[in-house]
């Protein structure tokens, strides 16, 4: 008897879909990852699936990652086409045209000194800099979770806890803690 893969595709709106832009070296992949692990940390009810789409692999090269989380398990690896957030972690990846691949309600978040019309911008570079980080990854995993209601801020450092190296774990859950301050004031 042969069997069957479930591959249903949730129809809800339980499933959130999270685009991340960035340079080779600048972590979005790990961002995406850390998103994951923290929606999952509380339940079994709750899926995630993170993965990379890059060309050449070289430092500085534009690299996208996806997170999706839903209720039911994640098995479509295809690319997002319509996001509920946009992360991008260098401004000159930026562009009017992301625009539309935003759900309705579906919001972007740069890293960016300038403002940018339609979109949420901070200067993650800056907290970065106070916790002598090289990247802003874990600033910006913080950003989208003081905006959004996906993730927990206990979760979000819990999966920091869970799957960054010791030695860089405290400096990392204090930007990210700092990152999420900035988005409520």
């Amino acid at each position: 008897m042969a069997s069957t893969i479930n591959t249903t595709v949730s129809t809800d709106n339980a499933l959130k879909e999270i685009i991340w832009l960035g340079r080779g070296g600048q972590g979005a992949f790990t961002a995406a990852k850390l998103l994951g692990a923290a929606y999952t940390i509380d339940s079994d009810d709750k899926y995630a699936l993170a993965f990379p789409s890059f060309g050449p692999e070289r430092r500085g090269a534009p690299v996208r990652a996806f997170t999706k989380l839903d209720t039911r398990p994640v098995v479509d690896r295809s690319q997002t086409e319509k996001a509920d957030y946009i992360v991008i972690l260098d401004d000159t990846l930026y562009s009017p045209q992301l625009l539309e691949l935003l759900k309705a309600d579906g919001k972007i978040i740069v890293n960016s000194k300038n403002d940018i019309s339609g979109v949420c911008t901070f200067d993650a570079e800056k907290i970065a800099s106070e916790f002598r980080l090289p990247t802003v990854n874990t600033v910006m995993l913080g950003l989208l979770t003081g905006i959004s209601d996906i993730v927990s801020t206990e979760n979000a450092a819990e999966a920091i806890r869970n799957y960054m190296p010791q030695k860089i774990q405290e400096r990392n859950i204090n930007a990210l803690l700092r990152s999420v301050q900035e988005v409520i004031k």
